[in-house]
């Protein structure tokens, strides 16, 4: 799916010679090499042993993340076990120091939920009940196109709420293909649909703290101060951004490809699969509702949402939804990457290194509200080129430092900006997804990724700072 990106010419030619495994080894070294030197600079600044050797940790993270010599859950593991090392031995530093909250990160709240909506999005999948949710949104919304542009959209931001973005837009990509070819990858609509869909399910995650990894990762992090978001409280603010952005974004595309006179045939599209299990169908949709109601009903029962994610993963595998070849096949690397991001985010804040950097920031001639809004567009541009997982496990612990009531709101916000990142066809796994297809060039997402790089955090600041002053 990089055919036409120079910037991996050198990657695939490297493999083509089956010697990917230099061109790996020899990135892990530079940034292992750049990450001692500028650590040694930073060790003259006079700052205690902790305070170096994680900034070392997090300089060496933080590129290897960039280049992804590793994949990126592998740098997760390797954030762990390099503060296991230093931590919890005297070899890098004189004196140890308690790790058992990095080794705690495995088991926090945000993993057990995560791990919930991962089985609830693989139940989704193996019933075809996304699929349902496709032929229900043309059903809906019929031949007009704008409209049935809009229902495809709003069906993919929803349903992204509860399942993986990646599996929401595979799932619609695949059912709006058809359609594409019938139209022609130089048709306006397929543009529209090509690009819009993937936005769709990128900014949709921004409704619930399982749709997107960085939410997951900003309430973790806020939990570790005794800041507790419930799913609730993320959907008070995340929910009507999704929906928001989603419409905006909607607006945006007819507006600049007029799709006023587009004609559309839908007689060619997927028709429901009868082979599907009526009993499985009917159990994943009872799993769902009651899941999702546990966790919008946890400020009365008072279960915490990580006991309520197991509703899923019992019932699901009870009624033989989900079988153990499914459950070894689920994103098992994305919770070993959160899981290294959270430790780092603990490191950070720990040994005050995330205070050290906060006050030098803090010290510039700048209002509180311009480095709140200066944190929210770097981690949209950082997420544009990096892991977004990755860029919000770096901005959220430096943004908890920020006084009252901000140190509460730039994680959130840093959280809903990484979920804005659609300039590049790598910049997400849903824009990879559509560009995969083979019916659009990287210049089409151009326009989308730049309007959410301006409204994005934008829509971010505003929503999160009126739910913290109105209801924190």
């Amino acid at each position: 799916m990089f055919d036409s990106d120079s910037r991996f010419a050198a990657l695939r030619w490297y493999r083509k010679l089956r010697l990917g495994w230099i061109f790996n080894t020899s990135t892990f070294t530079g940034n292992l090499i750049i990450a001692l030197l500028v650590s040694y600079f930073f060790k003259r600044l006079g700052y205690e042993e902790e305070v170096n050797f994680v900034f070392f940790v997090s300089i060496l993270a933080i590129g290897l993340w960039v280049t992804e010599a590793i994949p990126p859950f592998a740098v997760g593991i390797l954030i762990i076990a390099t503060l296991l090392l230093g931590f919890g031995t005297d070899y890098i530093m004189d004196h140890r120091a308690p790790v058992e909250m990095y080794l705690g990160t495995w088991t926090s709240n945000v993993i057990w939920l995560l791990l919930g909506g991962f089985f609830l999005a693989e139940g989704m999948s193996q019933v075809e009940l996304d699929r349902s949710l496709f032929r229900f949104t043309v059903k809906r919304f019929g031949e007009n196109p704008e409209k049935l542009l809009l229902g495809l959209m709003m069906t993919t931001g929803l349903a992204s709420m509860v399942m993986s973005n990646t599996a929401t837009t595979a799932m619609m990509i695949s059912s709006i293909v058809p359609l594409v070819r019938i139209l022609g990858k130089n048709s306006h609509y397929s543009k529209a649909l090509l690009v819009g869909i993937p936005a769709a399910a990128t900014v949709g995650g921004i409704g619930t703290i399982i749709g997107s990894t960085p939410n997951a990762i900003a309430v973790g992090a806020l939990q570790e101060k005794g800041i507790y978001i419930t799913f609730v409280d993320w959907m008070m603010f995340g929910f009507p951004t999704a929906l928001i952005l989603v419409f905006l974004f909607w607006r945006y595309l007819v507006y600049k490809l007029d799709l006023s006179k587009v004609q559309l045939d839908l007689s060619q599209l997927p028709q429901k699969n009868p082979k599907i299990d009526p009993f499985k169908r009917k159990a994943v949709i009872v799993t769902l509702f009651i899941t999702v109601l546990m966790w919008l009903t946890e400020p009365l029962h008072q279960i915490p949402i990580a006991a309520t994610s197991a509703i899923p993963i019992v019932l699901l595998t009870l009624t033989q939804v989900i079988n153990a070849l499914q459950v070894r096949a689920l994103p098992w690397d994305t919770l070993m990457l959160v899981a290294g991001g959270l430790a780092l985010g603990i490191a950070l804040v720990d040994v005050g290194l995330a205070d050290i950097v906060m006050d030098k920031i803090n010290g510039l001639s700048i209002h509180v509200i311009g480095v709140a809004l200066i944190f929210s567009l770097i981690g949209v541009l950082l997420s544009n080129v990096m892991s977004n997982t990755a860029a919000a496990s770096i901005l959220v612990p430096l943004g908890l430092a920020l006084v009252p009531p901000f140190g509460t709101a730039v994680p959130l916000i840093v959280a809903i900006s990484c979920s804005c990142a659609l300039l590049l066809p790598v910049s997400t796994p849903s824009n990879a997804i559509a560009y995969a297809t083979g019916l659009m060039e990287q210049k089409d997402f151009r326009a989308g990724g730049l309007f959410f790089v301006l409204i994005g955090p934008v829509a971010a600041f505003v929503s999160v700072m009126l739910w913290v002053l109105l209801y924190l």
